[in-house]
């Protein structure tokens, strides 16, 4: 690569960042309260190693869990910090940026991750990674750092102990990995006065979570966040094997342009296993079939959403009638508002039993899913939030509707008792009395 001469870039770093942008690890992980700056920092260190690339055609990209939150948060830092470098006006359209060097950085948003394959990375910056979905590092991302020796950042703040708290415990031990954690009582970064403000403001769970960084904080409007909790307390998050001799039944919340979450359950006498689970994006129904039958599980009933019958402008089929022709069985879930799934997912999960292996993403998905806040009022609003985990948290709720429709196996007989049955034909049952109190003879 031709080097270009030397060029500044408008930024100076905090001094808590600066072991960050200096280090020697490949990948980083960064847990940040608010208003430390992160965004900034990145953005900056990002724009740097892309310059200093030695690799041709070099390739990064910053991605936040949705596109439009990476366009408000960081295109504007961007454009400005990467200015010096800038070989033509930035792309407006694709939220790219084109430099001297042949380099181009671009903006993207993990809630179409369909959108990142087929690319190369050299570096990547992904911001508020607790907010995204935990298959899109190692199933899509991952992938693309691997014939560059491509480099990864993992920033945000907490959301409970889900992937971004496991990727902080990974570092913490891994030689490759740098890792930090600011907090607001040791940075400086957050005027005390303010601090205080905020802890007045807030509550305890809120405070801790957004400017201590507490990883044990209460997702804040989580709808199943204490029920997922008892079920790991009380040991119901475990191996969870496939019994062979009941029907697998799924339940499936269905996206066309969208992810399509599938859940794998049993229903045994008071217990719900659920044995597996699998998400996809912008597949057509034949591919989930196909999913299905590569399991060899003994197959059940297909429970769908009740708006599955409507048909289709493209094909004038129903989603049921395609089912039906891939020989499928599918039954629609009761119609219900989302409240009400959502109340009725809070009392079935304590007879659930769930396969840790299997359905991490989607229990992970569970523990995520939480009220929509309006900022306007200050007050969480009586929807979800859309975001990730809701087709999985939609799914489930589906599911604990079906279940009062799957009468549970009958208990297995008793065994037949001759010895009592003898006696009785001689002298009578004992238990039965005429109304006098005397033993029937």
């Amino acid at each position: 690569m031709a080097r270009v001469e030397r060029r500044i870039i408008p930024y100076s770093p905090r001094p808590q960042f600066r072991p960050f942008h200096d280090r020697d690890e490949r990948h980083a992980v960064i847990v940040a309260h608010r208003r430390a700056g992160k965004t900034v920092s990145c953005i900056n260190d990002l724009v740097k190693r892309t310059w200093l690339c030695d690799k041709p055609d070099p390739r990064s990209a910053y991605i936040a869990p949705w596109f439009n939150q990476a366009k408000d948060v960081a295109w504007s830092y961007l454009k400005h910090y990467a200015e010096p470098l800038l070989a033509a006006s930035p792309n407006e359209t694709e939220l790219r940026v084109d430099l001297l060097n042949g380099a181009r950085i671009r903006l993207y948003g993990a809630d179409n991750p369909d959108r990142l394959r087929g690319i190369y990375l050299d570096h990547v910056v992904l911001d508020e990674y607790a907010d995204m979905a935990p298959s899109v590092w190692g199933g899509v991302i991952r992938p693309l750092l691997a014939d560059r020796l491509g480099a990864a950042t993992f920033i945000g703040t907490p959301k409970g102990r889900n992937a971004f708290w496991e990727m902080y415990e990974k570092a913490q031990t891994d030689p490759d990995w740098f890792h930090a954690i600011l907090r607001a009582s040791e940075t400086g970064l957050v005027h005390e006065s303010e601090l205080i403000a905020a802890r007045r403001d807030m509550t305890a769970e809120q405070y801790a979570q957004e400017f201590e960084c507490s990883f044990d904080a209460a997702i804040i409007g989580a709808y199943f966040g204490k029920e997922i909790a008892d079920l790991e307390r009380a040991g119901q998050v475990t191996d969870v094997p496939y019994d062979p001799s009941l029907p697998v039944h799924t339940v499936w919340d269905l996206g066309i342009d969208d992810s399509t979450a599938i859940w794998f359950f049993q229903v045994a006498v008071g217990q719900i296993r659920i044995i597996d689970f699998y998400e996809a994006h912008s597949e057509g129904l034949g591919h989930y079939d196909k999913v299905i039958r590569a399991t060899g599980y003994r197959p059940g009933d297909d429970w769908v959403p009740h708006d599955a019958k409507v048909r289709e402008l493209g094909t004038g089929r129903t989603r049921v009638e395609t089912l039906i022709g891939l020989g499928r069985k599918p039954r629609l879930v009761p119609d219900s508002k989302v409240i009400d799934r959502i109340n009725a997912g809070r009392m079935v999960l304590p007879r659930c039993w769930f396969d840790r292996t299997n359905t991490k993403d989607g229990i992970e998905a569970l523990r995520q899913f939480r009220a929509e806040y309006d900022e306007k009022k200050r007050a969480f609003v009586e929807r979800p939030r859309h975001d990730w985990s809701s087709h999985a948290a939609d799914s489930f709720t589906y599911l604990a509707l079906a279940y009062r429709e799957i009468a549970p196996p009958p208990p297995p007989p008793k065994p037949y008792d001759f010895q009592n049955q003898i006696i009785r034909s001689l002298v009578g049952d004992p238990t039965q009395r005429h109304p006098r109190g005397t033993v029937r003879r």
